[in-house]
């Protein structure tokens, strides 16, 4: 399936809500440790502007931790430009197929879906997922050795609780709405992972 259409139109919606936002706002912490939403948004204009020579530098810099390597370019990138400079480059970049090094389209969508969250759930906004969408994320998510979502969940069944979707074996079950089972697969709300 192409995604793309549905990737612009995620982010594009992504883009109308962060218009929303009040200065206060971007300086909020978001569910992403150490990141305000601030450096959320800036994390999300560099999915179609970082190149393999950016990587490698990054990768060299942070001594080949991933995660501090992502959370240097964000906050490098968020002390750059103003909030209204990221909204408008990542509005601008809405229908772009360029994606990083090494990630899939279903990654692309996967960003925009989760860091939705991580902005709005801080905020106590409330941000609606299309179900189609979180399930086809989530399946990614669940195949993927990049969001250790397969260890998370080794030994235990996930069960959606608002659409027709399982996955996993174990004597664990996890039951919750499609988009919180998606959270938790990319390491968001542990409180609802319950036996």
């Amino acid at each position: 399936m192409d995604y793309y259409p549905r990737i612009e139109a995620e982010r594009l919606d992504l883009a109308d809500f962060l218009d929303t936002l009040t200065d206060a706002d971007w300086r909020v912490p978001s569910l992403c440790p150490a990141w305000t939403v601030h450096d959320v948004v800036a994390h999300l204009t560099l999915s179609t502007r970082t190149t393999l020579s950016d990587v490698l530098r990054g990768a060299i810099r942070a001594r080949g931790n991933w995660e501090r390597m992502e959370a240097d370019a964000a906050v490098e990138r968020a002390a750059r430009f103003t909030p209204a400079e990221l909204i408008a480059q990542f509005r601008e970049t809405a229908a772009s197929t360029k994606r990083s090094p090494g990630s899939k389209p279903l990654d692309t969508l996967t960003d925009a879906l989760v860091h939705g969250q991580d902005i709005a759930i801080p905020l106590g906004r409330e941000r609606q997922m299309p179900l189609d969408l979180a399930q086809a994320a989530l399946d990614h998510v669940l195949k993927s050795p990049f969001y250790g979502a397969r260890k998370r969940f080794r030994g235990t069944r996930l069960i959606a609780t608002n659409t027709d979707w399982s996955a996993g074996t174990g004597s664990t079950e996890l039951r919750a709405p499609v988009q919180d089972l998606l959270l938790v697969a990319t390491g968001r709300r542990p409180s609802l992972v319950t036996g």
